[in-house]
């Protein structure tokens, strides 16, 4: 129990590019409607379906990492019970 987890963390330049990556998406998806050869209803309606995928995604991923981040902790939890029966086990004592 006196190990302590290591906590994962990404570099700063993948950070980087993570978010490069997005603007970049972003930029040419907004170019891209834009310059799309149809009326501004149209190009409206695809703007909000892009703006509503990317939030969804933003939540879906936060999701996805806060139920890992709660199996970490049943598993951790899980460990330390093992590891008190462990230490209170006496194979030597009689039943």
């Amino acid at each position: 129990m006196s190990e302590t987890a290591v906590k994962q963390q990404s570099t700063a330049a993948f950070y980087a590019q993570a978010v490069a990556s997005f603007a970049v998406a972003m930029a040419a998806t907004t170019i891209g409607i834009y310059n799309l050869d149809a009326n501004a209803w149209v190009r409206s309606f695809l703007a909000v379906a892009v703006l509503y995928l990317v939030t969804s995604t933003f939540t879906l991923a936060k999701v996805i990492r806060d139920r890992q981040e709660a199996g970490q902790i049943v598993s951790r939890v899980d460990q330390a019970r093992l590891e008190k029966l462990l230490a209170e086990h006496d194979p030597f004592e009689k039943l």
